[in-house]
């Protein structure tokens, strides 16, 4: 079926606008340096208002937020650190790099994330961190994970890879933790030419640890000099004691780029949301595919369009659903986030054991459909015709 798929899924979520060219091409002519510099400065400061979050520091992909988020937690072996088992890998790599003993958390069943309910069985005197991970543009319940977290003295840290814009009582993802970390991976709803990524910071004295930790402990000299040059350029410093510095720079032609393109974020955060809502109303009347449930209080911004297929229902399964949709309607549907401690990776370096029944249910039972933003109308239209057809089908 390569190249046949009549609606393929997408490596990239949508098309850049002549005015966001144009930003790429002003700061390849024009960034002295190529990285570092002033657009750096400025995405930086548009994100901060954006997010509400005053210490966001812009750096190569997620996973260097998540690596940056691990040490200024302070993680020593032996902490714990919670984290759900149905998110990327990346996740919870950089935890388990850090010598954290990885607890795998279940999903809530409705919502498809994590809750309070699955985190609070976890805790222990050990427990360090607990990682919320906004799946696939909602939300988790936060007010009732920071209250247990404040209770036991956790660290809170926010993946909000899939959910910049999405919102809680009002408040954007990110904004509510100790640490929020964003993805401008070229699959989501702000990308920055392939890569890109950012962090932020509650505790101000903590966000003063992150550019030279960012950038190989690079730092002015602390003190006057008379010649610009003496003793060097620049100085090279710890910011954590005992932990080596990285080099997680993102460059200016990027940063130029997430400039223009946040202005029209919420834009196309609230397509998504009408294009989902189009398409969930379209199957209402199949019970046996749901979607996650979203309360009021929530912003839901469909970065991707996620559903289980209830094959008790009808006595089909998941599986029958996606072929008959990829190799009779050439609609390329999906199964995401196989369960972390599933992989070899996570077994071989002791992380394979767990306890979440949920999560085995809805990854068993999930399907992921195209929802790329650029996908036209009548292609739109196809798909969500292609899968009533399939729903019916697979009644019969």
């Amino acid at each position: 079926m390569a190249n046949k798929f009549k609606i393929d899924w997408s490596g990239r979520a949508f098309r850049y606008t002549e005015e966001e060219v144009a930003a790429v091409v002003d700061a390849m002519k024009n960034a002295d340096p190529l990285t570092q510099g002033k657009y750096l400065q400025k995405f930086e400061a548009d994100f901060a208002a954006y997010n509400s979050t005053p210490n966001s520091f812009a750096v190569a992909n997620c996973t260097n937020a998540l690596d940056l988020s691990a040490m200024l937690c302070g993680l020593k072996k032996g902490d714990e650190v919670i984290i759900p088992a149905h998110t990327f890998c990346a996740t919870a790599i950089p935890f388990a790099r850090a010598g954290a003993t990885i607890l795998w958390a279940d999903i809530d069943p409705a919502t498809r994330v994590i809750s309070a309910e699955s985190v609070k069985s976890l805790l222990t005197k050990k427990t360090k961190v607990i990682v919320v991970v906004h799946l696939y543009g909602l939300m988790a319940d936060m007010d009732a994970i920071m209250k247990l977290a404040q209770k036991n003295g956790c660290l809170v840290v926010e993946d909000c890879a899939q959910a910049i814009g999405a919102e809680y009582h009002g408040k954007k993802a990110g904004s509510i933790g100790d640490f929020g970390t964003f993805s401008f991976h070229c699959q989501k709803s702000l990308t920055t030419l392939g890569e890109g990524g950012m962090l932020a910071v509650r505790s101000g004295e903590l966000a003063k640890k992150v550019p030279g930790l960012r950038h190989n402990g690079v730092r002015p000299f602390d003190y006057d000099r008379k010649d610009y040059w003496s003793p060097a350029m620049s100085n090279v410093d710890t910011d954590l004691d005992g932990i080596w510095p990285y080099n997680f720079c993102i460059n200016e032609v990027q940063c130029a780029l997430g400039s223009a393109v946040i202005k029209r974020l919420d834009q196309m955060n609230a397509f998504r949301i009408k294009r989902a809502g189009l398409f969930m109303d379209s199957v209402k009347g199949f019970p046996e595919l749901s979607f996650q449930a979203v309360s009021p209080h929530h912003k839901h911004v469909y970065h991707l369009l996620s559903a289980k297929y209830d094959g008790k229902i009808t006595g089909k399964n998941r599986d029958e659903f996606i072929s008959i949709m990829a190799y009779e309607y050439g609609v390329k549907a999906i199964v995401q986030y196989y369960p972390l401690y599933r992989y070899p990776l996570f077994k071989k370096m002791g992380f394979g054991a767990a306890n979440c029944p949920r999560t085995d249910d809805f990854f068993d039972n999930m399907v992921s459909f195209p929802f790329h933003h650029w996908m036209d109308e009548n292609d739109f239209k196809y798909m969500i015709d292609s899968t009533v057809s399939t729903l019916k089908r697979l009644r019969k």
